[in-house]
């Protein structure tokens, strides 16, 4: 772990507080754990907020970035009463982890701040997710949603345009129709990899036969059902047709995106919207596409359901300074810094008036469309067991290894 102290600058606040008072002088200072590196874009605009919030207000944050180790570290830490004031990471495991060390933030969210113009916090920024965080909090608020993702496929535009496809699949015949006229250019259709395996095997599941039975099969550790031999014919057939990157079987993560998907040797990947920023370096002119993954039948859900989410803020219910720490995740989650972090990592913003990156530009037409929020792979990672069952069978199925039945026997075992 590395602790970088951002120093203070300005005694004077600028900014104003809670009810529009100023807090600067206070003697507030804060220490936030942060799940970045100090070298990602996000960690880098982090970095540069504190030091621009400490100037304006007097308050000093600290900043410990402890990167993705943060899931291993901070639990130990909060146990032993160490001073931690803001912590984040991703918005269920902020709730349902540490749950306990939060504080309930609903008095703070209904107020105006300088960087809302006024307007309370609550009315400028995403209202689905705050949502989400309040059903998370068991009716309360108790953590704030910053650096939003939703889980739909990412295309290249480009290839698309080439192999004339007008617009993006809605259902499963467009969408084979899409992969032949890839094919026709020498593009495969689709990629996966070890790491997003599950997730394709739960979007194709809840489009086959709906959300709630997807979830019933994880709890009952039961995939004997039709649903499932249904899914194998499916991408049974999407790889005899050539629809899907030979590579995909033996691909292990990042292997997918990096060598199949930045290079066009694959038009498509269900994949988060994180992954403009995490492949910018391996296709700089990648011309952007998303859609939502196609509807298959008329039993499970359509285009509307998606998996979202977001990383979130938690305030430690032990704080001496609540009220300076929600200033600060309010600075962070609206106004100049929220649209930095945004355009900077490639990300979703979380404040309404911030503008979407161009590479999301159809990823927000698709969260904007989303009624219905799928869990994460519709719970086909909730078990270790199964998804390890999932990703042996799917690769042995799209590598020709098992045809549909001998596929779905091995998933009934």
């Amino acid at each position: 772990m590395k602790r970088v102290a951002l120093l203070i600058a300005a005694l004077t606040a600028v900014l104003a507080g809670c009810g529009g008072g100023k807090t600067g002088g206070s003697g507030a200072q804060l220490v936030y754990w942060s799940m970045w590196n100090e070298t990602e874009p996000q960690g880098q605009v982090i970095g540069r907020a504190a030091e621009a919030f400490t100037a304006a207000t007097g308050i000093k944050v600290e900043v410990n970035f402890n990167g993705r180790d943060i899931r291993k570290t901070l639990q130990p830490a909060l146990d032993a009463g160490e001073t931690i004031d803001i912590f984040d990471e991703d918005i269920e495991r902020v709730s349902n982890t540490w749950g306990n060390y939060l504080l309930a933030l609903d008095s703070y969210v209904d107020k105006a701040y300088s960087t809302t113009g006024g307007k309370p916090f609550n009315e400028t920024v995403n209202k689905t997710l705050l949502d989400l965080a309040k059903r998370l909090g068991g009716g309360s608020i108790k953590n704030i949603p910053y650096q939003p993702s939703a889980f739909i496929t990412m295309y290249n535009k480009d290839l698309f345009n080439q192999a004339g496809i007008g617009s993006p699949p809605k259902t499963w015949d467009e969408f084979l129709d899409a992969c032949a006229k890839l094919k026709a250019i020498g593009a495969a259709g689709i990629t996966v990899d070890d790491a997003y395996m599950a997730c394709l095997f739960g979007y194709t599941i809840d489009r086959i036969a709906g959300m709630d039975a997807a979830l019933g099969m994880v709890a009952k550790d039961d995939f004997s059902g039709p649903a499932v031999s249904q899914f194998g014919e499916i991408w049974e057939n999407m790889a005899k047709n050539g629809y899907v990157i030979p590579s995909a079987a033996s691909n292990i993560w990042p292997t997918g995106q990096v060598n199949d998907f930045a290079t066009g040797k694959a038009a498509m990947y269900l994949n988060g919207t994180w992954l403009p920023n995490e492949i910018k370096g391996n296709a700089p002119n990648m011309n952007w596409g998303s859609f939502a993954f196609p509807a298959i039948d008329a039993g499970g859900d359509g285009i509307e359901a998606n998996n979202f989410g977001a990383q979130s803020f938690g305030i430690n219910k032990n704080t001496k300074y609540p009220a300076e720490a929600f200033q600060f995740i309010v600075w962070i989650t609206t106004g100049e810094w929220d649209a930095a972090l945004a355009q900077e990592s490639l990300g979703i913003p979380m404040a309404n008036d911030s503008r979407w990156p161009q590479a999301l530009a159809e990823a927000k037409t698709v969260v904007d469309a989303t009624t219905k929020r799928l869990p994460w792979a519709v719970g086909m990672e909730d078990k270790a067991d199964i998804n390890a069952k999932i990703k042996e069978n799917f690769a042995k199925l799209i590598k020709g290894d098992l045809t549909a039945q001998t596929f779905a026997a091995a998933m009934a075992k």
